[in-house]
């Protein structure tokens, strides 16, 4: 199987840019979760690659052919809808078979009547019955072969899509929020089983979603869309971690990171008591530190730290969300605790709010990140301030 290359696409809806120049490689066997904001241009750039739409400019190379004025049906890429988008008519196994039947049988074979009596035909129908079979083996849904949509299950509807994408055994899947409408215990249930189908294909997939746990906890890459710009491709521990952009920093994580406005001066980043030396240079002015609410702490002497205030408790099980506000500055601050850490914390309290020097990120004003000798690995600051 081939690898996928996008270079430089480009799409406009009535003079608005949809996609800016977006360019990302694929390996054979790679999955790539495309997550971001409604309205980035995600499913617009799978629409483009399945060719039901057409790019202003820019390559598409599958396996280093240029496919992007290949017709759809002839580019043997398999995408599954949101909507699943199953024929209500037909059963489970007949959608399944569509794909097999269109490829397989000449226009005229696939007629209902005079189809049947053409040479050759019934050998063809007898084989795609199996191939249908076998998949619907792999997929657990072999006893759903003879109901039609209606009668299944959002959950069971989901595999049927994905029946239908794979039995053609596709060269590129392309997957668009296909868990999106199902309930929240089953759409973990089905995280695990899309990646296990994808190993077992060994195809390169784009799967396309709002959710990132869904991103982050099924690709092998994460591609980060903001505004139909792709901001950062990285393994989903470097978005998280190491955010390229302070809008990847915001979209991807939750509570989302805290953004402190902070000053830049003689090469050096500070916020209250963070001082972190910038490893390059810039111009003296506004810059932005980011801090993940796991690494705030609070002390409820309010002897250390820097002085606040808690606004509001959310008890949300095996974690404390304390959302709090600094007191000189007036900054929200959000702060993500066990609950043995919260036990003596309520809501209208002063508190200290201890922030990590070392864990904090720097992004300059237009909203690069900036890399710090703390981020380098060079200890410059104590753990809190």
């Amino acid at each position: 199987m081939g690898a996928l290359s996008l270079r430089g696409l480009s799409k406009a809806f009535a003079g608005n840019a949809v996609l800016n120049g977006v360019s990302l490689d694929a390996e054979p066997g790679e999955f790539i979760a495309l997550v971001g904001p409604s309205g980035c241009g995600k499913s617009t750039l799978l629409r483009i690659l399945a060719g039901l739409d057409h790019a202003d400019a820019g390559e598409i190379l599958v396996g280093g052919k240029d496919m992007s004025n290949v017709a759809a049906a002839d580019r043997n890429i398999a995408m599954v809808f949101q909507s699943y988008a199953l024929y209500p008519h037909l059963t489970a196994g007949q959608n399944i078979a569509v794909p097999l039947a269109m490829k397989r049988l000449g226009r005229t074979q696939r007629l209902p009547l005079i189809g049947s009596l053409l040479p050759g035909q019934k050998a063809i129908r007898v084989g795609i019955a199996q191939d249908v079979r076998e998949m619907a083996a792999l997929l657990k849904i072999d006893h759903l072969l003879d109901r039609k949509p209606g009668q299944m299950s959002g959950g069971q509807r989901q595999r049927v899509a994905l029946a239908r994408a794979m039995v053609r055994h596709p060269s590129i899947f392309l997957m668009d929020e296909p868990l999106s409408n199902l309930d929240a215990n089953l759409r973990v249930h089905a995280r695990g089983e899309i990646v296990e189908l994808h190993r077992r294909a060994g195809v390169p997939t784009l799967y396309v979603t709002h959710d990132q746990a869904e991103a982050l906890s099924m690709a092998d890459r994460v591609a980060v869309m903001i505004g139909g710009n792709l901001l950062q491709l990285a393994a989903p521990e470097t978005i998280y971690n190491d955010p390229a952009h302070i809008e990847v920093a915001r979209f991807v994580g939750q509570p989302r990171i805290n953004i402190i406005p902070a000053q830049a001066e003689n090469g050096r980043a500070g916020f209250e008591g963070i001082r972190l030396a910038l490893m390059e240079k810039v111009a003296n002015g506004p810059v932005s530190l980011g801090i993940r609410p796991e690494f705030v702490k609070l002390a409820p002497d309010g002897r250390s730290g820097i002085a606040g205030r808690i606004e509001r408790l959310e008890f949300l099980g095996s974690e404390v969300i304390a959302h709090c506000r600094l007191q000189a500055s007036g900054d929200a601050i959000v702060a993500k605790l066990a609950p043995y850490e919260a036990r003596d914390l309520i809501a209208g309290m002063p508190v200290g709010i201890l922030l990590p020097s070392e864990q904090a990120m720097v992004f300059g004003p237009e909203g690069r990140r900036l890399r710090t000798a703390a981020a380098a690995g060079a200890r410059q600051e104590p753990a809190y301030v």
